[in-house]
């Protein structure tokens, strides 16, 4: 991989053409991870976008249209890391949000870290560091490449949104603190205290101004890249009888979480968006030759699409008001930056699913799985033919977790056990495939669908069976939207590349994956990969 690219820059100068300044690099890499972002919002509301947001990155940069996760589950723990070791969580190890770990027999989430302590609130929620992330981050590369003079700072609503992106040498990362706090906070693993740019921002109360009606922005009348407003497909807030506009936030935050009600609306992005800018100047972010890194989420866009689903009036504001505080972010970067000095990428951790409800209301195959049931049926197989031994220590993540105490105690062959339990399952209503560990690791696939499922597979910490269900089927209610599955409707997300280093175009002929982001960030900045980097930089992209 790295012999090609290095084989392509001894070309260039063979032919003649101007040799590469590996010193002119960017001042400041952005990196925009927009939270279950599906490839189609850049599409279906591009009309409703003005010209200095989403529009500018697409029109002025560099987009590549067939871009695609290439394994599952398409999270988004598992996918704020892949973008930036360049690699999956077969190397990285960010398995899930959550997952059984079968070595302390808890399940344990992907950030919490309780050797270190809050910062900037009372609570736990700052407990956390990366240490569960295996591998480097381009963000690491970078610090390395630099002697820690290029600064790296993550910001997103979300911890796990804000602390893997940022890496494990990172000079700070924040997340929002909802309650009846509305403040952002972050942990000693980065600092003793907040800096005092961050004390005087969360003094000014940033949230209040946003607990406010949520209406839609333009007349909803001309929201027609949606479904109807009033439908049986959204869920809506506790304190509302229905999800139809508009929302009185101030109120229905009493029974939704305080302040962490902006979380679920378009007003969460503009609170991270308001943050991120402050941290340009109170960091001096892009202010030296030195490239610095920031690292941002948008993680409302998340919270809007699970609760109204991929489909809604809601999703639509949200992405309108989302290019608003885009073409902000720019201006700023414009400003305190400058044109030309910077680089923006622009992607998602993840899509989504159009809620199977509404897919089946229109005769497409789709449902609700209910995986508990799976769980019984099995566990019922199993005591029938095996007794009551409890091989099964955990079925979470759509995979099963043998006990391996009982297994041998009872001279039980592990291998057989998963080939028994793959066939059963695939007998089940709605189970498309059984993988087992021995097929995920006796062999490499390159294509298909089991390479997705062995790309996400960790050795250590994954299961003994893995479960794929039907294309259209999801494990959600009547309401909503979700994710995790290898289908292109959660595979498929945005790749934009703008600014300095950077070409204008776009490519449709070949499929790229979101490892090759670190790839081409780190050719870009002229820098060793991640340690466990496996895509590949996209050439076409880069001006050299």
């Amino acid at each position: 991989m790295k012999t090609r690219l290095f084989a392509f820059f001894a070309l260039t100068c063979f032919l003649g053409q101007a040799q590469k300044d590996y010193s002119d690099t960017p001042k400041l890499v952005v990196g925009i991870v927009v939270d279950q972002m599906r490839y189609d919002y850049l599409t279906r509301f591009y009309d409703r976008y003005g010209k200095d947001g989403l529009r500018r990155l697409m029109d002025e940069g560099f987009s590549a249209d067939n871009n695609h996760y290439n394994y599952m589950p398409t999270y988004t723990a598992p996918g704020h890391a892949s973008i930036y070791t360049g690699t999956t969580p077969r190397a990285h190890g960010i398995i899930s949000n959550s997952w059984y770990d079968k070595f302390s027999k808890s399940t344990v989430y992907c950030v919490d870290d309780s050797t270190y302590t809050s910062v900037g609130t009372k609570s736990s929620a700052g407990q956390k560091s990366p240490f569960r992330l295996k591998t480097t981050t381009f963000t690491d590369q970078n610090r390395l490449h630099t002697q820690m003079r290029g600064k790296t700072i993550g910001i997103a609503i979300k911890d796990r949104a804000s602390i893997l992106p940022a890496g494990h040498t990172a000079n700070g990362a924040y997340w929002f603190q909802g309650g009846d706090e509305g403040h952002w906070i972050t942990s000693t693993f980065y600092m003793d205290e907040l800096p005092q740019w961050v004390q005087d921002f969360n003094k000014k109360d940033p949230a209040k101004k946003y607990m406010k009606e949520w209406d839609t922005y333009y007349k909803i009348d001309t929201y027609v890249e949606s479904g109807p407003d009033e439908n049986d497909f959204e869920g809506g807030f506790r304190g509302k009888d229905k999800a139809t506009f508009p929302y009185d936030l101030k109120k229905l935050g009493k029974e939704n979480g305080g302040y962490g009600i902006l979380s679920s609306t378009p007003y969460g992005n503009s609170l991270t968006a308001d943050f991120a800018i402050e941290a340009i100047d109170a960091e001096e972010l892009g202010k030296d030759d030195i490239t610095d890194i920031l690292a941002v989420s948008f993680s409302s866009t998340d919270y809007v699409g699970h609760n109204f689903g991929v489909n809604s009036k809601e999703i639509e504001d949200t992405y309108i008001r989302l290019d608003m505080d885009i073409a902000r972010l720019l201006k700023a970067l414009d400003d305190k930056v400058g044109k030309g000095n910077y680089t923006v990428f622009l992607t998602a951790d993840h899509a989504a699913i159009n809620n199977p409800g509404y897919l089946k209301s229109k005769r497409i195959p789709a449902g609700s799985f209910h995986m508990g049931k799976v769980n019984d049926t099995l566990n019922s197989y199993l005591t029938g033919k095996y007794g009551d031994l409890k091989l099964i220590e955990n079925i979470s993540n759509y995979q099963v977790f043998f006990d391996y105490d009982v297994l041998a105690e009872n001279n039980i062959n592990r291998q057989e056990l998963q080939k028994d339990i793959a066939h059963f399952l695939l007998q089940q209503p709605n189970v498309d495939k059984a993988y087992t560990r021995e097929e995920l690791t006796s062999g490499e696939f390159n294509y298909g669908e089991i390479s997705l499922v062995q790309k996400g597979f960790n050795q250590k910490r994954s299961g003994d069976v893995f479960i794929v269900i039907d294309p259209g089927y999801a494990g959600i209610g009547k309401t909503g939207s979700t994710h995790g599955s290898p289908e292109s409707y959660d595979t498929h997300v945005p790749l934009l590349f703008y600014g300095k280093g950077i070409n204008n175009g776009k490519h449709t002929d070949r499929t790229t994956t979101i490892p090759d982001i670190a790839a081409t960030v780190a050719a870009l900045l002229n820098i060793e990969f991640p340690s466990g980097e496996a895509g590949e930089p996209i050439l076409e992209a880069l001006a050299d």
